[in-house]
């Protein structure tokens, strides 16, 4: 089982990239990426498909909000995207390949699988296959992570060097309901019980919830604690007395001494 490069828990990790969409740097934008770069902090993208299976960097499974375009992203090929304005930016749906050029190795990328089984279920694998071929031979630090542990589990298969955790939260029953989890499965997935079993080496878990017990138990057994959603210096120092990074976004987050 890999170990989290020990980068991931230096410099805080930006959130979407360094995005800032009044300074013309949308989230997961390239533009969001090279600022993110440039500031020294790590970083943390979505991943989504195009219709002809290249791995995009996007959060969201529809595009209005970020391009205001209708229509859902796995609905458009790699070329549309490209061509798909960014709201805020200049350019278009940047792809993985793509941003591990501007990254080059030089923060520690942090890639979230988003689910495509659509309540977090077995019927996964085609996306994941695909990103650990493009991240095949990058030479950078690079982790891997998702909600969904059927999701993780074929990154295990398919890239077995590559660092992987579980993304994590209390699984609320709001929470659930809107992301189409099922009430016993969010009962599940709020205990981690799948840590070992896909063989992470880490979590992200939300920031609100860091006083689970589980959450206290993996980390005595060795597993690196990320944590996500930080906006404040205040939410940061709260959550530093668990977790041992953050993921931030809309400040500007402390770097090591």
């Amino acid at each position: 089982m890999p170990a989290l490069p020990a980068s991931f828990l230096g410099a805080p990790i930006a959130h979407r990239a360094l995005h800032d969409r009044a300074a013309g740097r949308p989230e997961n934008s390239a533009a969001a990426i090279r600022a993110a770069v440039d500031a020294g902090y790590g970083i943390e993208i979505d991943i989504q498909p195009s219709a002809d299976g290249v791995p995009m960097v996007f959060h969201d499974y529809g595009l209005e909000r970020l391009t205001g375009r209708p229509g859902r992203i796995a609905d458009l090929t790699a070329a549309d995207l490209a061509g798909t304005q960014l709201l805020g930016g200049t350019g278009g749906v940047p792809t993985l390949a793509e941003v591990l050029k501007i990254v080059d190795g030089r923060v520690p990328l942090l890639v979230e699988i988003k689910d495509q089984d659509g309540g977090m279920g077995p019927n996964v694998g085609p996306l994941e296959r695909a990103v650990a071929a493009v991240l095949a031979g990058y030479g950078g630090p690079v982790a891997v992570m998702s909600f969904n542990p059927h999701s993780v589990a074929v990154m295990a298969d398919a890239a077995p060097d590559i660092p992987r955790g579980l993304t994590t939260c209390g699984w609320e029953p709001e929470d659930a309901a809107e992301d189409g989890v099922r009430p016993d499965l969010a009962d599940r997935l709020r205990a981690i019980p799948d840590y070992d079993r896909v063989g992470a080496c880490f979590i992200s878990h939300h920031h609100l919830d860091l006083d689970r017990p589980r959450v206290a138990e993996l980390k005595a057994q060795g597993a690196a604690v990320l944590c996500w959603t930080i906006r404040t210096s205040e939410e940061e120092a709260r959550a530093r007395k668990t977790a041992q990074n953050v993921t931030f976004e809309g400040y500007a987050a402390r770097r090591p001494a």
